[in-house]
């Protein structure tokens, strides 16, 4: 799986050392996005899960869900194999038809309002591979989201995701920079958000 170049209606943004994004700011239409958000909300099951942060234990200010054949490890905890539902299933096979990208990982957050947050961080667990492709899709309130360079802060973007939009990160991006969702004082509502991988191992397997 890569993401060389990937067709309109994707933007490509070059960023140092090898690094880039794609996005899309209407991957998805309107009733598209609408349907697929319904059905996520009620497919999926959601947990309030405890992560590790500078070594304390503290509760995730989102809810998650997940699904894939291998478990996959980050912050402290790890995520056991879980079936996919239709409405994943078909989001899946929508990624290959429209993006021509393979995934076998969704990891999907669920934030309620202004107060659910991601803090920053890279995707760059070992079972990841060397340079990772991740893609996020992005359903319900618009939120802010950040990336920046882990040593150079004026390195720094930002983009607004919206309802329907797909990120694509690829190239040497997670070595680089760092992104995140922040909190935000705005009255906003529901946001969901499908995070793809490719898993190469489960955790701990030798490479």
């Amino acid at each position: 799986m890569h993401a060389n170049r990937l067709d309109a209606p994707f933007q490509r943004t070059l960023l140092a050392a090898g690094a880039f994004f794609d996005f899309a700011a209407s991957w998805l239409d309107r009733a598209e996005a609408d349907e697929l958000e319904r059905a996520l909300e009620n497919e999926l099951t959601w947990e309030q899960r405890e992560i590790e942060l500078f070594g304390k234990r503290i509760l995730q200010p989102r809810l998650i869900a997940w699904a894939g054949t291998l478990p996959y490890r980050y912050s402290g905890q790890t995520l056991e194999p879980r079936p996919f539902t239709p409405a994943l299933s078909g989001l899946f096979a929508l990624m290959r038809e429209r993006a021509g990208l393979e995934f076998d990982h969704a990891l999907v957050n669920r934030y309620r309002d202004g107060t659910h947050s991601m803090g920053f961080h890279a995707d760059a667990e070992p079972e990841l591979g060397q340079n990772p492709v991740v893609a996020s899709l992005s359903l319900g309130a618009p939120r802010r989201f950040v990336i920046v360079h882990k040593r150079d802060r004026s390195d720094r973007h930002e983009i607004e995701l919206v309802h329907g939009s797909l990120l694509v990160m690829g190239g040497t991006m997670q070595h680089h920079y760092r992104h995140g969702l922040p909190r935000t004082r705005r009255l906003v509502t529901q946001r969901i958000n499908v995070t793809f991988r490719s898993l190469l191992r489960a955790p701990d397997a030798a490479p």
